[in-house]
């Protein structure tokens, strides 16, 4: 077979029209990434001092608290953070626009309060459930001030998001962690575990008031002075959907929360501790990935998922930039998951490391399947959606349950494997019937071959520490070529950088091949 033409596109080529949604989708993610990346480097101050001044122990804690706190806002929320996205990228109008801000505004602030009292007025039986006494039932009744400024938060994100003003979104995140940070590492220095539960609380609080500010800049809505009866076909849809999103989302919550509270029982608050630490390092590390999709991809996706051929492309799209981005950094952290554990933690988390390397395996199909998971919240399927999050976390608390007697702490790392390739596979099924979906074969090879890198060199660990860390060195480094050419590939942008993407193209052809001879 003759070899195609130096300069003839291929079946995976960029069209002129796919190279704006691809510098689309890079923008908002470099944008988003960026936040996440400042949000990761306050997280790992704020976790560092964390770790140093009360310990594994102080972490764990930390994470149960952290957990209840985000299982109340879901239940209270009802997912209308979630629903108000699709409905105002949806809206028709400014007139529509302005119904549902203030649907989402009013039911949001009262779920909100109605949250705040109902957390303190069962903060015994909560604490006496998770901690099986009563010793920190006044920390968790101080979490439903958490739990307001969370939905409030939420309301005018999700504004903002529906709105697509991706910069306003990343000065909320960006703002909110840093005076969160700030003012929680000082509470913590100065009251040890006592300032674990309102350095939980300074965060959501800031963001909430720095969301605030940013809405009131926007043009204020059209119809202002809507009476409650005018609202109800607009809250009729949001807690639709939302209550499908709050449902799957609180099911999540619970099977993290009886997942930390089996591990405590089992192995100690310091295996929680040390759980938590590689569960937040596995969440952070893909964050601006998994943030930017959220961010804009999702509006993105609402609005054009009346035309299935467009839907399609976008999630195609939207797939192949996510796992060109996250791969090197996957690869990265199997192979250097000693160094980052050490330096983000201490030296007391080393049974952190393997369960790191596990997760960060699961996070090559969570990446891959999270793009057309989206499909699901943009029609509004909100029993099919459901049912995929059911299936995820039933496989997982499962997983956990069978394995942890077994194999200790590390069952929590093989079950999320195992969950993310059944949800991979549930999802894709999905989609394929609603939309006739198909997956780009080069996509379904980049993801076979991001799996295989991370697989290949954490089973290596196991047996020469030395050799894993050189021959994962030498995979991050060749993903990190064939991210970067493929990407400028996709820009199309021309110019010094259509010629590096030329350059690059070549080498990779010559590493490949061979010299010609």
């Amino acid at each position: 077979m003759s070899e195609p033409a130096e300069n003839a596109p291929g079946p995976d080529a960029p069209s002129p029209s796919s190279a704006g949604s691809h510098r689309e989708i890079l923008r908002s993610t470099s944008i988003i990434g960026a936040a996440s990346v400042i949000n990761i480097l306050l997280g790992i101050v704020r976790v560092k001092v964390l770790a140093v001044l009360v310990g594994p122990a102080g972490v764990g804690l930390m994470g149960l608290l952290s957990r209840v706190m985000t299982t109340a806002a879901t239940l209270a929320g009802m997912g209308l953070g979630h629903s108000g996205v699709r409905q105002i990228a949806a809206a028709d109008g400014p007139e529509a626009l302005a119904r549902v801000r203030r649907a989402l505004w009013l039911g949001s602030l009262a779920l909100g309060v109605l949250g705040m009292t109902l957390l303190w007025l069962l903060r015994e039986p909560l604490a006496r459930w998770v901690f099986d006494d009563t010793t920190h039932a006044a920390d968790v009744g101080w979490l439903g001030i958490g739990v307001f400024f969370s939905l409030v938060s939420a309301s005018q994100t999700a504004l903002l998001q529906g709105l697509r003003r991706i910069g306003d979104l990343a000065r909320v995140s960006i703002l909110g962690a840093f005076i969160g940070s700030t003012i929680g590492v000082v509470l913590v220095w100065q009251l040890g575990l006592s300032g674990i539960v309102w350095m939980l609380l300074v965060v959501p609080t800031a963001s909430a008031l720095f969301a605030a500010l940013l809405v009131a800049r926007l043009p204020r809505p059209a119809a202002s002075a809507l009476r409650l009866a005018e609202l109800w076909p607009e809250w009729r849809p949001l807690f639709s959907l939302g209550l499908a999103v709050m449902a799957a989302t609180l099911v999540t919550g619970l099977t993290q929360l009886l997942v930390r509270s089996q591990v405590t029982d089992a192995l100690g608050l310091d295996a929680t501790g040390h759980f938590e630490a590689a569960w937040s390092l596995s969440m952070n590390y893909i964050g601006f990935v998994l943030a930017a999709m959220a961010a804009d991809y999702y509006p993105r996706l609402t609005a054009a998922i009346g035309d299935p051929t467009v839907a399609n492309r976008l999630v195609n799209e939207q797939a192949e930039v996510a796992l060109l981005l996250a791969a090197p950094v996957l690869v990265g952290i199997v192979t250097f998951a000693p160094f980052v554990t050490h330096l983000l933690y201490s030296s007391a988390f080393e049974p952190t490391i393997h369960v790191l390397r596990l997760q960060v395996i699961g996070d090559v199909f969570k990446v891959a399947s999270w793009p057309m998971g989206f499909i699901l919240l943009a029609r509004g399927n909100n029993r099919l959606y459901f049912l995929t999050e059911l299936a995820w976390n039933a496989i997982y608390f499962a997983g956990v349950s069978v394995l942890l007697p077994v194999i200790g702490l590390e069952a929590t790392g093989i079950a999320f494997i195992a969950a993310y390739v059944a949800y991979l596979v549930v999802v894709y099924l999905a989609v394929v019937k609603l939309n006739g979906f198909r997956p780009r074969p080069r996509t379904v090879k980049f993801l076979t071959m991001t799996f295989a890198m991370t697989l290949i060199v954490a089973s290596l660990t196991r047996v020469d520490a030395n050799a894993a860390q050189w021959l994962g060195l030498v995979l991050t480094l060749a993903t990190s070529f064939v991210s970067l050419r493929r990407l400028l590939e996709l820009l199309e942008l021309g110019g010094k950088v259509g010629r590096l993407e030329a350059i690059l193209s070549r080498l990779q052809r010559l590493m490949v091949r061979g010299p010609r001879r």
